[in-house]
């Protein structure tokens, strides 16, 4: 038998497989800077002398306002993207937004609360915006044979390459002068500024080496058209679509219930490891592990699901999760948070790559921007209703603490719905729509050095 090459097996074989991966990278700084840096500076400079809690439902409001425009945007834009083929360009455009918002942050300085929250919003709208065109490139790009290889190698990328710079900010917050930076604040400033170039300069790989798919227009369409009332039809047709794709929609409320628990997880961690008293280095140092941590269990779960499916994979992510939410309720010390931070890092990436490469098989490739838009709004009013759960009991009990148990029922409730899901039908439904379109499988010559 051949011996498979290495990054075969990683799903990093071709020049556009690792370029698309590339973007995981650059923007993945984000969600280590943006979504876990700048909580504790939000609430130890931007909101100095608020009380913790009140720091907490602000951020938690500005984040579920941010989640709102996404899911707005995602659906209209990616038809739009569909019918102009622009899905790079629209990639692009929401990239340089996050990346101007995230860099700004430099200039937020102590009580102004006000300016990181705006920053924050468009920030967070930019990157989220972005990740849905990046991940309709998906099917077009990889086979359904390598979709979870390669999806599973773009966290591992991101895990890294986030790792990597966060390895370089936490020794200049750690030693600021050592480097010639006058304080941790300024430290934490630079890290905004230095994570924003990081963006930037990693998404040139896909925007030159990622092609953008063919356009492919409905029998009732001509170039030309006012591509804003065709987004807004084919959104409709989509809508209707979508609900005759048993297996995928399926598979979307499922997702939509369980990522709302990893969502939670990921967003609220470090301002809940604040507000109990866990200090801020201890609170970045495990944020660390969990990217470093998180790098060879995301290659291990694309592994894991060429030998037993990305659908059983899933589950055990899920239930890794479970005991996640029971230990964060019980947590009290920076050594128990350590301990969740790796367990969250063996999950984290595989859970949602995988869920990732299961839709992108799950959907008719020449309307992967529409479907994935609808995966976006999917993920994002998950993204809604866990800070909103967090923001509501904070309100009725004064605490984060007992938000944590509400988690678990998302993680039980996904996971039933997901059983449910028949991946093998909902691919053959697929097939068969592209089939009508007269769409090929990826050439599988191309070159795998």
């Amino acid at each position: 038998m051949a011996r498979v090459p290495l990054l075969e097996r990683l799903g990093l074989h071709r020049p556009e497989l690792r370029a698309w991966a590339m973007y995981d990278w650059a923007n993945s700084v984000f969600m280590t800077t943006g979504l876990l840096i700048f909580p504790i500076y939000l609430a130890d400079v931007a909101s100095a002398g608020t009380p913790g809690a009140v720091t907490t439902a602000r951020y938690g409001l500005v984040t579920t306002v941010s989640m709102v425009l996404v899911a707005v945007l995602a659906p209209i834009l990616g038809a739009i993207a569909d019918y102009t083929a622009m899905k790079k360009k629209m990639l692009a455009a929401f990239a340089l937004m996050g990346i101007l918002a995230l860099g700004g942050m430099y200039f937020v300085g102590r009580g102004e609360w006000r300016l990181a929250i705006i920053l924050f919003l468009f920030a967070n709208t930019g990157v989220n915006a972005s990740l849905a065109f990046y991940e309709s490139l998906l099917p077009h790009i990889a086979r359904e044979d390598e979709v979870d290889r390669v999806s599973t190698a773009g966290y591992a990328m991101g895990y890294l390459g986030s790792g990597m710079l966060m390895l370089l900010n936490l020794a200049w917050i750690r030693q600021p002068a050592l480097f010639g930076i006058s304080s941790p604040e300024m430290a934490i400033r630079l890290t905004f500024v230095c994570s924003a170039l990081w963006w930037l300069i990693f998404t040139i790989p896909l925007l030159r080496r990622v092609p953008e798919p063919p356009l492919r227009l409905e029998a009732d369409e001509r170039p030309g058209l006012n591509p804003v009332a065709v987004g807004f039809r084919r959104l409709r047709e989509t809508f209707r679509e979508i609900r005759t794709y048993r297996h995928t929609f399926l598979f979307l409320l499922a997702f939509f219930i369980y990522n709302d628990g990893i969502g939670t997880i990921i967003r609220m961690a470090t301002i809940y490891g604040r507000e109990i008293g866990i200090e801020r280095n201890a609170l970045l140092t495990a944020t660390l592990l969990v990217q470093f941590v998180g790098i060879p269990f995301s290659f291990m779960f694309g592994m894991l699901a060429g030998r037993i499916g990305a659908k059983p994979s899933i589950f055990v992510a899920l239930g890794v999760y479970l005991v996640i939410a029971v230990l964060g309720y019980r947590m009290t010390t920076a050594r128990e948070f350590f301990v969740l931070a790796l367990l969250v890092g063996t999950v984290q990436g595989g859970s949602q790559a995988l869920s990732r490469s299961v839709f992108a098989t799950l959907v008719p490739r020449h309307k992967s921007s529409e479907f994935f838009a609808f995966f976006s709004v999917f993920e994002k009013f998950a993204g809604i209703i866990g800070p909103a759960v967090f923001t509501i009991m904070i309100g009725a009990t004064g605490s984060s603490r007992t938000a944590i148990l509400s988690i678990i029922v998302f993680f039980v409730v996904g996971g039933a719905l997901l059983a449910f899901v028949d991946v093998q039908e909902g691919q053959r439904a697929a097939r068969e729509a592209e089939a009508r379109a007269g769409l090929r499988e990826p050439d599988a010559s191309r070159s795998t050095t």
